[in-house]
């Protein structure tokens, strides 16, 4: 009985991810250590850092192997930094069942497409929103992983 009870607290004190988008890419859940830093400054220095979990660990894998052509740039790092930083997203990946396979582009995901299926495409090509990738014009906490429809505005 009293192992039951153990059990039974330890999955209370979980914390519950929804399944609807809402916190599931939280960044809050990340243990703070020098590669937090490093996928803050090296992501965030030219887009919005991206969630891991929006990607699973495969796409990371992939993307991480071919920085010189990241998207039509050069985000070249050190292999030193590249390791850490390619450990870092694997490691808090999301799930391929709820993200996609191996497509590398977070826009291109099957829960992000069915996500937005409903948003027409003259709206990705507001001068205030620019593309699907940014994701900051519209999910107003983005940057905490927060992409909930509670913190929704689309721009005009």
């Amino acid at each position: 009985m009293k192992t039951l009870l153990l059990i039974l607290a330890a999955l209370l004190a979980l914390p519950v991810l929804a399944d609807d988008g809402d916190h599931y890419y939280s960044t809050s859940n990340l243990h703070p250590d020098r590669r937090l830093d490093l996928w803050q400054k090296e992501c965030g220095s030219c887009h919005m850092a991206y969630p891991p979990g929006l990607l699973p660990a495969a796409a990371w894998r992939k993307m991480m192997s071919r920085l010189d052509k990241h998207f039509g740039a050069d985000a070249s790092l050190s292999a030193n930094e590249q390791g850490e930083l390619t450990d870092f997203l694997v490691k808090h990946a999301g799930s391929a069942r709820r993200v996609g396979s191996e497509v590398i582009r977070i826009t291109e995901t099957p829960h992000f497409v069915k996500e937005h299926r409903k948003i027409a495409e003259s709206v990705w090509e507001r001068a205030s929103i620019k593309s699907a990738a940014n994701c900051q014009a519209c999910h107003l906490r983005a940057a905490e992983g927060d992409f909930s429809e509670r913190q929704i505005r689309i721009p005009r």
